[in-house]
C-alpha cells in the first residue's frame, strides 16, 4: 500500500499583545525593520481607502546554516480553541490585509546568523470597510520535517509571523454580543453525597469593526436574589478581532443542588457593555421523583375520596 504524505503547517499562533516582542521560534525571527533590531515588534499602520503604504520586514536566521522562506501576507483571526490570535496559512483565501500585502520578494534565503530585510507594499482597496483589519507578515520555512511514523506519513512545516495592525480610516463602531448562553449541570442523585458542578457555555461575538479587549463577569443568583457566585473570568481572549466569535466555557464547582435562579454574563470593553443570561433549576432527581410521587398519590387519594363521597351521598329525588 502506498504511503500517503500529509503536510501539516504548524499553527501560526503569536504571543499576546500586552507583552510586545519580536515573533520567533528560537531558529528565526520576523519583525518590522527598525534602527534597533526588533525595535518595532509589530506593524501599526493606518490608511485611507484607496491608498498605498510601504514598509519593510526583517527575517533573522539564528541557526548555523542558511534557511529559505516563503514570505507572504495573511489575515488574522481568533482560534476556536481559546480565542488566541492566529493567522491564515498560505493556501487559505485571504480577504483582508493578507490580500492587500505584496512583498517585493516572496522567496528569500537568509544566510546563517544573518538577517534579510524585504520591502513590501500594502494597497487598501477604495471600497475597503473602515475599521481594523489585523493581519501578519509570515515567513514559512521551506523545509518539511518528518513527523511520527505510521500508516500515514506526516510532514511538519513551520512558520513565524509578525503581527500587522491596520486601521482603515473612517467611522469606527465598537459592538459586542454575549450569545447562546447554556448551562450543563452535574448533580448527585442523593443530595450531599458528592460535590455538584455546572458548566456555563457562551459565545462572545465582536459585532463591530474594531478590535476589543473584553472583560467578562459571571454572576449567579438563587432564590430571593441570593448571590451564589460572582467571578471575573480568566479564559477570555485579550484581543477579540472584528467580526470574530468564539465559544467559551466556564466550570462552576460547588453549584447548588437545590435552588432556582439565573446566571448572567456581563461583557465589557471600551464604550460597550452587553449581557447574556440563562435560568436554572437545581432539583435532585431523587427529590424530584419523591415530590412527583407524593403529588400523584395525593391527587389519586383526592379522586378516590370524591368518588366515595359521591356514592354515599343521598339521592335528592
Amino acid at each position: 500500500m502506498r504511503t500517503l504524505y500529509v503536510l501539516l503547517l504548524s499553527a501560526l499562533l503569536l504571543g499576546p499583545a500586552p507583552h510586545a516582542r519580536a515573533a520567533e521560534n528560537g531558529e528565526w525571527a520576523v519583525y518590522p525593520a527598525a534602527a534597533q533590531p526588533a525595535g518595532r515588534p509589530y506593524f501599526f499602520l493606518s490608511a485611507d481607502p484607496g491608498s498605498t503604504l510601504t514598509d519593510r520586514v526583517t527575517v533573522t536566521n539564528k541557526t548555523a546554516a542558511p534557511l529559505t522562506f516563503r514570505l507572504y501576507g495573511a489575515d488574522a483571526y481568533n482560534t476556536e480553541r481559546d480565542g488566541g490570535f492566529a493567522v491564515r496559512t498560505q493556501g487559505e483565501k485571504q480577504t483582508g490585509a493578507g490580500a492587500w500585502i505584496r512583498p517585493e520578494r516572496t522567496r528569500i534565503t537568509v544566510p546563517a546568523r544573518s538577517a534579510v530585510t524585504v520591502p513590501y507594499t500594502l494597497t487598501v482597496p477604495a471600497d475597503a470597510d473602515p475599521g481594523d483589519h489585523p493581519g501578519a507578515l509570515v515567513a514559512l520555512d521551506e523545509r518539511i520535517s518528518p513527523g511520527a511514523k505510521g500508516s500515514v506519513a506526516v510532514g511538519v512545516q513551520r512558520a513565524v509571523a509578525a503581527r500587522l495592525y491596520l486601521r482603515v480610516n473612517g467611522p469606527t463602531v465598537p459592538a459586542l454580543g454575549v450569545e447562546d448562553v447554556t448551562l450543563d449541570q452535574d448533580r448527585p442523585v442523593v443530595p450531599g453525597t458528592r460535590t455538584s458542578s455546572a458548566v456555563v457555555t457562551y459565545t462572545l461575538h465582536n459585532r463591530g469593526n474594531v478590535t476589543l479587549n473584553p472583560k467578562v463577569v459571571l454572576r449567579a443568583e438563587g432564590l430571593f436574589g441570593r448571590t451564589l457566585l460572582a467571578r471575573d473570568l480568566a479564559k477570555v481572549p485579550s484581543e477579540l478581532l472584528p467580526r470574530q466569535k468564539i465559544r467559551l466555557t466556564e466550570r462552576w464547582t460547588g453549584s447548588p443542588q437545590f435552588d432556582w435562579g439565573d446566571i448572567t454574563l456581563t461583557a465589557t470593553a471600551k464604550d460597550v457593555r452587553e449581557t447574556g443570561a440563562v435560568s436554572f433549576l437545581a432539583l435532585p432527581w431523587l427529590a424530584a421523583a419523591t415530590l412527583l410521587a407524593g403529588a400523584a398519590a395525593g391527587l389519586f387519594g383526592l379522586w378516590i375520596r370524591r368518588r366515595r363521597t359521591a356514592r354515599t351521598a343521598p339521592d335528592p329525588h
